[in-house]
């Protein structure tokens, strides 16, 4: 059990958002299901709450009720080797009404937000050459989802 993990606020979709997530992400899983017992506050038996890992970092769902709906100011930053786990990552997170944003941002349908990032762009972004970093930059800015063919090309100065 790690030490520090996230926990995400529902409003009573916890459960379906939980399934939904261990789907997306290969080496997932649900944990453990916590429902509530006659101490409410929920009806005896329905879900509280649920402890799933995706990728081996765990998080908690809660079923909180509608008061906390998620924001951009927290977002999930996900790691991608290539192009491929970028498209599969954006396709998989955008089904079920999801919204693309900019920049490798997007929101499923939860509310949740996501970043969708090739490893490759920190690489170039963190480059000593504050040109290349900029042109990088500056071809990001324009993207939604991010596409790494044109982001080396900037990064090349082509």
């Amino acid at each position: 059990m790690q030490k520090i993990a996230p926990c995400l606020w529902f409003d009573g979709n916890a459960e379906e958002a939980a399934d939904f997530y261990t789907s997306v992400f290969p080496a997932s899983r649900i944990a453990t299901t916590l429902h509530y017992t006659d101490a409410g506050p929920g009806p005896e038996g329905k879900v509280v709450a649920i402890v799933f890992e995706l990728e081996g970092q765990e998080f908690m769902a809660l079923n909180g009720g509608p008061q906390y709906p998620f924001t951009p100011a927290i977002s999930l930053f996900v790691h991608c080797d290539s192009q491929e786990d970028v498209d599969r990552y954006w396709s998989k997170l955008l089904e079920g009404g999801g919204k693309p944003w900019a920049c490798g941002w997007l929101r499923d349908r939860f509310g949740v937000s996501w970043q969708i990032v090739p490893n490759v762009l920190t690489d170039m972004l963190r480059d000593p050459d504050r040109k290349k970093a900029s042109r990088v930059m500056a071809t990001m800015m324009k993207m939604v989802k991010l596409d790494i063919a044109p982001l080396e090309a900037a990064y090349r100065g082509e």
